[in-house]
């Protein structure tokens, strides 16, 4: 079992995503609402190593050694990934690494270098020159912005205190105008939450600052922190996106789609479960997709898994969530 890799994940914008989890549960600079992951355990917004470089590095040899190759590297996972700071020097590690070839004898490019990094980002700390700087040699970099208010930011994103909404805004200007990949931006739509008229417009100005390559709005998939979270219908989406859309921004629903079928499944498929579910709980269908199996196999995974109380389960509108038991 991996201690910093999951999946890999079959995602409805990467393709086959093998994701890489640079801090420990639950490290971030917000305690969103609707964060899958659960509560902030520890609001930060301290930088260091919080997991091991060397550790990291070691796992993705191992996979690449022992599983088909994924489509992306994604950082994200258990809390924000730029509050690691050595995380540019994993995307260097991937990017840049040469190997010996024996038939040949010389370098050679890395099979990893073929593969495209993504970078699941919060955005809270673009404001700092070097995490701009760590985030460059990324393919695609994914920051969020839920609101442009501050009210709305507070009551959704629950910020460290020392965040402030501006330099939040600017630093994602600041990166946008330095960074040569592509940069989608997400917002997230609560009702009640973030989708008032007021709070459309003021998004709408800070996507005019910023200026993504796109805008893809989302809503609530997984279970929440809090209770009685309501997703946004596909027709508010389509409003919002209608008033967000100019001519110099496009802007996507990415809500709940139909997910590919992974190719790139895991043979050891007790710990790929348990790896993938720490950090995002999943239902039967979910697991089934990102595993590359019958649904009837992942169940019985499933149910031994539940019965010796390493998982529980939660009832939500889109089906039964399972998530690994707190110890």
């Amino acid at each position: 079992m991996y201690n910093y890799l999951f999946g890999p994940v079959p995602s409805r914008r990467l393709g086959v995503s093998l994701g890489v989890d640079l801090v420990t549960h639950k490290i971030c600079s917000l305690d969103c609402v609707y964060c899958e992951c659960g509560n902030t355990t520890n609001l930060t917004l301290e930088r260091k190593e919080y997991v091991p470089y060397k550790n990291v590095i070691e796992e993705l040899d191992h996979y690449f050694t022992n599983h088909p190759t994924p489509d992306y590297i994604t950082f994200s996972g258990s809390g924000e990934p730029t509050l690691n700071s050595k995380i540019g020097n994993v995307i260097d590690y991937i990017k840049t690494k040469k190997e010996f070839c024996d038939s040949c004898g010389s370098y050679k490019s890395s099979v990893k270098n073929k593969i495209k990094v993504a970078v699941l980002t919060n955005g809270t700390l673009l404001n700092d020159e070097s995490v701009r700087n760590a985030l460059l040699k990324a393919d695609l970099v994914m920051p969020s912005l839920d609101a442009a208010s501050i009210e709305s930011f507070k009551l959704i994103n629950r910020p460290h205190s020392k965040i402030n909404l501006d330099s939040y805004i600017q630093g994602l200007v600041d990166f946008r105008q330095i960074y040569k990949g592509k940069m989608a931006l997400e917002i997230l739509i609560l009702p009640g939450f973030n989708d008032s008229k007021r709070d459309l417009e003021l998004l709408k100005n800070a996507c005019c600052k910023i200026k993504p390559d796109v805008v893809q709005l989302n809503t609530l998939d997984r279970p929440g922190t809090l209770e009685n979270l309501i997703p946004a219908s596909r027709q508010l989406l389509e409003e919002i996106q209608s008033v967000i859309q100019s001519g110099h921004i496009l802007v996507e629903i990415i809500a709940s789609s139909k997910r590919q079928e992974t190719k790139a499944y895991r043979n050891d498929i007790e710990s790929a479960i348990l790896e993938t579910i720490y950090r995002r709980p999943s239902t039967p269908e979910d697991l089934a997709s990102i595993l590359g199996l019958h649904i009837n196999e992942i169940n019985k995974y499933l149910s031994t898994l539940e019965q010796t109380g390493r998982i529980t389960s939660v009832s939500q509108q889109r089906g039964i969530f399972y998530h690994t038991v707190k110890e």
